[in-house]
């Protein structure tokens, strides 16, 4: 199961940009408007796998079950969704934020052996699990060979 890409250095240049955007981001590119960007997030997952079926859990807290689609193609999982932007009162100052809103997708490569008819999603308490069944695989059965 293929389950994510990793791309270093985009992320080495979000940390630097985070970390001190005048000093470390590289010359002759516009220095982002941090306050104001809008980040790719995408939910961690657990991928696990039992005797009848596979297990995948997402950790998508304050996200709405309705805001969240899960289609199974050409045998990939994928699951995409939104978490909106929590509403703030005028009063509020916040001193340091490090929850991300947003759309995100994630897609899983799934095994041949899986049955499509009795995949099922559940979400509660801020974790999407779906249940992917396994088919039946029939298993050859031996063959005597004589020996000559």
């Amino acid at each position: 199961m293929k389950l994510t890409v990793w791309e270093p250095f985009r992320d080495m240049e979000q940390f630097m940009a985070r970390t001190n955007p005048a000093h470390f981001w590289p010359t002759g590119r516009a220095l982002p408007d941090i306050a104001n960007a809008k980040f790719q997030w995408a939910p961690s997952a657990d991928i696990s796998e039992t005797d009848q079926e596979y297990l995948v859990r997402a950790q998508l807290p304050a996200v709405r079950k309705e805001d969240v689609q899960v289609t199974l193609e050409d045998g990939a999982l994928t699951i995409h969704g939104e978490r909106k932007q929590q509403q703030t009162e005028k009063s509020e100052k916040f001193h340091r934020v490090e929850s991300f809103s947003g759309e995100f997708s994630r897609v899983f490569s799934l095994p041949e052996n899986v049955d499509p008819a009795g995949v099922r999603a559940e979400s509660k308490d801020g974790v999407l699990t779906v249940h992917i069944p396994k088919r039946a695989v029939a298993k050859p059965a031996p063959v005597a060979i004589r020996v000559n």
